[in-house]
């Protein structure tokens, strides 16, 4: 089970994407989980073979349990069975403490190589078709191997559990959740904050004209060369784009670009653009809409929801001129993003009107210090002053 969120203790399975057998291939989605913040499609980080599915649809197990059993290409099958992770109950993970170690249930036993389906019984087969659950995607429970009417009847009911979860009750806990990591990240975190106006009048002056010359189907948001700016910059500051960890801090080799992103019950996640830095304005563009929309329908990626290096948010659409944000650990920055407004500068004695936008940036003490933190802000107002070559 894998850390989705910085406070995550425990994720419940809705369903499998793979059968014991099958071939699955690095950054193949192999199952949806289900986290305080909606389902995610987890991803696999190895080449292999499926030997052993060890948790069910429907239970919750906690961050770190074994979740199905892998051979490596080459490795010869039959393995020995491992023990079913414990499920996590009200009893065994009371709220906001680690769950506790329970009695492990009997796991399921893999079946025969190259056997990619286990036998199913008639009725269950007809009731599968009527809940439209794929019968390779089923562990049975019984010793026989064989699939039945409950073992269906358990895997729809994984699946359709969040979406049967109360409004509120997810909402209350989401909430929970948020407050727990930020609570954390304050406590834990010496954060320190800068902030600095920066005149993006060439930048937004030229995105006008780029876009005239677009079909409005290809045209850019504000947002794609601000994202662009940030990325340069980090790569110029390496020192911000990173994770403390270990008692250290760790700079990462690429800016996956955290970009956060209101969910449509409310709640923020920020999930990673990955080598934001590397990207055209277009490839950014569609990046940042297929997460938009992925957000809003509740599906977003295991690796988009660990891998981002630092965090982008922008509260300016709400009308909101600056905006301090708090460290998502173990990340050891984050950058604001305001509106973007006219005011009045003075420019060699005259006073003109300028489009003006205000940069903050939020950081980690151990990892950096001010000097390090202004020279990002530099960074980031010079790049923007030559948007034609982003």
């Amino acid at each position: 089970m894998p850390s989705l969120d910085a406070d995550m203790e425990a994720g419940t399975l809705v369903e499998w994407q793979i059968a014991p057998g099958q071939e699955v291939k690095r950054g193949q989605v192999v199952a949806v989980v289900e986290t305080q913040k909606g389902a995610v499609d987890v991803e696999i980080w190895d080449d292999g073979t499926v030997e052993q599915l060890i948790v069910q649809p429907g239970q919750k197990v906690p961050v770190g349990a074994v979740l199905a059993l892998l051979r490596a290409p080459g490795e010869a099958p039959g393995a020995a069975p491992i023990a079913a992770a414990a499920p996590v109950s009200a009893a065994t993970a009371p709220s906001g403490a680690a769950p506790a170690p329970a009695a492990t249930a009997p796991a399921v036993s893999a079946p025969p190589a190259g056997a990619l389906r286990h036998k199913i019984s008639p009725s269950a087969r007809r009731l599968a078709e009527e809940l439209g659950v794929d019968p390779a995607t089923v562990q049975p429970a019984a010793a026989d191997g064989v699939i039945t009417r409950d073992d269906i009847e358990r895997v729809a009911q994984g699946r359709k559990s969040a979406a049967r979860k109360p409004a509120a009750d997810w909402h209350i806990q989401m909430r929970a959740a948020i407050a727990a990591a930020m609570s954390k990240s304050k406590r834990e975190i010496p954060h320190y904050y800068l902030a600095t106006e920066i005149d993006v009048t060439p930048a937004m002056d030229w995105l006008a004209q780029e876009n005239l010359r677009r079909d409005v189907s290809t045209r850019l948001l504000a947002a794609v060369p601000l994202m662009k700016a940030v990325a340069l910059a980090l790569r110029e500051v390496p020192g911000l784009n990173g994770f403390w960890t270990g008692g250290g801090f760790q700079p990462a080799p690429a800016v996956h670009l955290g970009m956060a992103i209101a969910m449509r019950g409310g709640g923020l996640v920020a999930p990673a653009i990955h080598d934001a830095d590397s990207k055209s304005l277009d490839q950014l563009m569609a990046e940042l809409r297929d997460l938009i929309d992925r957000v809003r329908g509740g599906r977003l990626k295991s690796s988009e929801m660990t891998d981002p290096t630092v965090t982008l948010t922008s509260l300016g659409d709400q009308g909101v001129e600056t905006v301090y944000g708090v460290i998502y650990p173990p990340q050891v920055a984050i950058i604001g993003l305001g509106k973007i407004t006219e005011r009045p500068r003075v420019d060699q004695g005259q006073i003109v009107a300028r489009k003006m936008l205000t940069a903050t940036l939020a950081a980690d003490h151990r990892a950096s210090d001010g000097h390090r933190g202004a020279t990002f802000l530099a960074a980031l107002d010079r790049l923007l002053q030559q948007p034609e070559r982003l």
